[in-house]
């Protein structure tokens, strides 16, 4: 692993929203740096799922709970004494905000209100990351990347709410943390992929479902333009940057920008393409008739201040990031079930490696 990760080891790190794909990855991640984490979620998401699959209860404190329950959020800051927090747990889909809107500014805002406050009332937690999206930046369907500065929106409900949890780490950020001496960050990625994601309503694990059943892939709005990046590509990104947090509370909290190349931004129906590609086989077809949900057609980062703050650039180019990740599901279906922890390991290994071949 890389030597610049090594203040993970012995640390108490809580990670809320574990149990997700993402929070399974970084959890994954963080055990192995040898750090204590504490996972704090609802049950896993989707069935299958990685954090089930990778058996990462096993390996980790693992703690049920809801993100809206405040009090008992606070009874494990008070338990456990973090160090580092890395706050995931959210609701994360566009369109079932337009279904659940109520529900989703509960978790994304108050959830985060909620974390926020336990963190200033904990004296152990040095570093906090707030995970929200690049959909919370007021989309203007432009070709320009959007950049920390520009000003946070949302069409719907999900976006916006993403972009009030912006605003809302910026304030505490300025009127407690920064009294406090306290770390903040908030981190915006793209579109992420990678093995063991089963989400309703995302492009791969939609089209890894329709693969695995023999069934043709649907897809609605094949035109639409998305910043595709493989899973570890971020997850380094939060890594790196809760190190820098620990070294420079000034310099290194903040926003930031966590995306791919421009290279690597496709459509839906490239993407699709090359998924069917990498499978060996399969189908697709485009909907005729989309529904009524708004969805924005292009949607660009600016990651110009992680590359010369942080010296954080992708690895993966997008061919690279679906055939690992198509390899992934692959491996699943094959029946290498009870074998998938040490091949995510290895995936995490093998990209570490990559980065060192480059440098860094």
């Amino acid at each position: 692993m890389a030597n610049i990760f090594q203040n993970y080891r012995g640390r108490k790190v809580l990670v809320t929203g574990h149990t997700g794909f993402k929070g399974s990855w970084l959890t994954l991640w963080l055990s192995e740096l040898g750090a204590e984490v504490i996972g704090y979620s609802l049950e896993p998401p989707t069935n299958p799922s990685l954090f089930e699959i990778l058996n990462l209860k096993e390996r980790i404190i693992h703690i049920v709970g809801d993100i809206r329950d405040e009090e008992s959020l606070r009874k494990v800051f008070r338990k456990y004494k973090p160090d580092i927090v890395f706050h995931l747990a959210a609701q994360p889909l566009v369109r079932y905000s337009y279904i659940a809107p109520r529900y989703t500014y509960e978790v994304n805002v108050m959830g985060t209100v909620n974390l926020l406050e336990a963190v200033r009332d904990t004296d152990s937690v040095k570093v906090a990351i707030i995970v929200t999206s690049d959909k919370c930046y007021e989309n203007k369907e432009w070709f320009y990347g959007y950049r920390e500065i520009d000003p946070m929106g949302g069409y719907d409900p999900y976006s916006s709410s993403k972009g009030c949890v912006e605003l809302i780490v910026s304030v505490y950020k300025r009127s407690f943390m920064d009294n406090l001496g306290i770390a903040l960050s908030s981190v915006r990625a793209g579109n992420v992929i990678g093995g063991g994601d089963w989400q309703e309503d995302r492009l791969i694990p939609d089209c890894i479902r329709a693969l695995s059943k023999g069934e043709a892939i649907k897809i609605r709005k094949p035109k639409a333009i998305r910043p595709w990046q493989y899973v570890l590509e971020p997850l380094y990104g939060y890594l790196l940057l809760g190190v820098k947090m620990l070294e420079n509370r000034e310099k290194f909290s903040g926003a930031w920008n966590f995306g791919p190349s421009d290279t690597d931004i496709l459509t839906v129906e490239e993407v699709t393409k090359k998924v069917i590609e990498y499978w060996g086989e399969g189908e697709y077809e485009i909907l005729e008739k989309e529904d009524d949900f708004h969805e924005a057609t292009l949607l660009k980062l600016d990651c110009s201040k992680a590359h010369f703050l942080l010296n954080w650039y992708p690895v993966y180019d997008i061919n690279e990031a679906l055939k690992r990740t198509v390899n992934w599901y692959k491996r699943y279906y094959d029946g290498y079930s009870q074998d998938m922890y040490a091949y995510s390991l290895m995936e995490i290994q093998n990209y570490i490696r990559k980065r060192q071949e480059k440098g860094e």
